[in-house]
């Protein structure tokens, strides 16, 4: 195998994010990773520092390009059809990019300031989509992470083939997002009841 011209930092998460969607993120290693490069493993050194860095650096990535793909997906939309258009570009991300939608919720090191700065910048995207609703500043922040909550939790029961029944996902997920939208439509003044009763 030959070695690649102009060996960067960004050419060896590419390759990294590529061997976690073909064959899982446990699958991606220093040696795998140089394979697929077609350099000598000592190469990667001289760019990261090791297999953990390499997966904070997935970690950023994968959520940056997740956030073009929201962000792209509520262009010219607003309200329902933006927060339904970000939540199908959730989805499919996570269909298309199974490996490094893992990534983003597996990063060893939660307190990278890079990392948080990707991470915030993702839900800006979701509570931009959700300023028309004109939510205070509390209940945005309960909207963004109960959408988020939606989205993830369904992708991830999804992909661990827990929706066998025959029965259409994508109406269960269309059906989902449209439940969330008429509630925080409609729950403007209403109290929010306990999880324990009195």
């Amino acid at each position: 195998m030959s070695a690649r011209v102009g060996l960067d930092r960004q050419t060896i998460v590419a390759a990294a994010a590529e061997i976690a969607d073909l064959n899982g993120l446990d699958s991606v290693t220093l040696a795998a990773v140089a394979d697929r490069l077609g350099v000598r493993k000592p190469s990667l050194y001289n760019h990261v520092n090791g297999l953990p860095e390499l997966r904070e650096l997935l970690a950023i990535w994968g959520t940056h390009q997740l956030r073009a793909k929201i962000s792209e997906a509520a262009i010219g939309k607003a309200k329902h059809d933006a927060i339904l258009a970000i939540a199908n570009a959730y989805r499919s991300f996570a269909h298309q990019r199974p490996g490094l939608y893992r990534a983003i919720l597996s990063s060893p090191n939660r307190d990278n300031l890079e990392l948080k700065a990707a991470i915030e910048n993702m839900m800006t995207v979701i509570s931009k989509v959700l300023e028309p609703y004109n939510l205070v500043s509390s209940d945005n922040t309960h909207a963004v992470r109960g959408l988020r909550s939606l989205m993830h939790g369904f992708v991830s029961l999804e992909a661990a083939g827990w929706f066998a029944a025959p029965v259409d996902r994508e109406e269960s997920y269309r059906r989902l997002i449209n439940t969330f939208i008429h509630g925080i439509d409609s729950s403007s003044g209403l109290d929010v009841l306990p999880l324990q009763p009195d």
